[in-house]
């Protein structure tokens, strides 16, 4: 007998898991698998980051504590697309399946899987489709003359060096000139002229003997 665990998760705390948690008992029972861990999170949003039951369903999941992950619907889960992958790729990584009640989604079987591939496949596209917009908005704004990125700072150098020079902080700069010190340290940084190669240097050893 599989054993399974169920993850569950409400998004505010006057909501209650006992409707999910009462399908999937009932789907595992319908499967035959064995219920070994019920993981809830309680008034937790689906787009944290941190998720202290999940967190802890996927540190079981490297033990092998379970062997089927069911949830009651894919966004219970993860808190977009790309998590999604992410969570059903550890799971395929440790031989975990995944089955959604709502979505009636089973990665153990043939269907399942092609159905995974396909989400990856619609998910790449849109982050294709996502680069692409932004780049053509950045050669049409670098045909129209438009700036790309930050401005550059318009900072009066001279009187940046002269404040230097009676005596002020670094951290007096920054803060009069509304700039980190890293800036501050850039503009007062003496600047070098390189040496040009190919110079030839003369003295007495250049001139012929007489």
């Amino acid at each position: 007998m599989k054993r399974a665990a169920l993850y569950l998760r409400v998004s505010t705390v006057d909501q209650h898991p006992e409707t999910q948690l009462h399908d999937l008992e009932q789907m595992a029972a319908q499967r035959g698998l064995e219920i070994v861990e019920r993981y809830t999170d309680h008034g937790v949003s689906g787009i944290r980051v941190r998720r202290p039951a999940l967190d802890k369903m996927m540190s079981d999941a490297h033990r092998g504590r379970f062997d089927v992950v069911l949830v009651w619907a894919c966004d219970r889960l993860a808190r977009s697309t790309k998590h999604f992958l992410e969570v059903l790729d550890q799971l395929g990584r440790l031989n975990i399946e995944f089955i959604s009640f709502r979505e009636q989604l089973d990665t153990g079987g043939a269907l399942g899987r092609a159905v995974v591939v396909i989400i990856s496949a619609i998910a790449e596209l849109e982050r294709s489709l996502i680069v692409e917009r932004v780049r053509a908005g950045m050669r049409r704004a670098k045909l129209e003359g438009r700036h790309i990125g930050r401005l550059p700072l318009d900072l009066d150098r001279d009187a940046i060096r002269r404040d230097r020079a009676r005596g002020m902080s670094l951290g007096q700069l920054a803060k009069a000139y509304r700039v980190s010190r890293t800036t501050i340290r850039r503009v007062l940084k003496p600047s070098t002229t390189p040496m040009l190669k190919g110079v030839v240097q003369t003295g007495f050893a250049g001139f012929a003997k007489s």
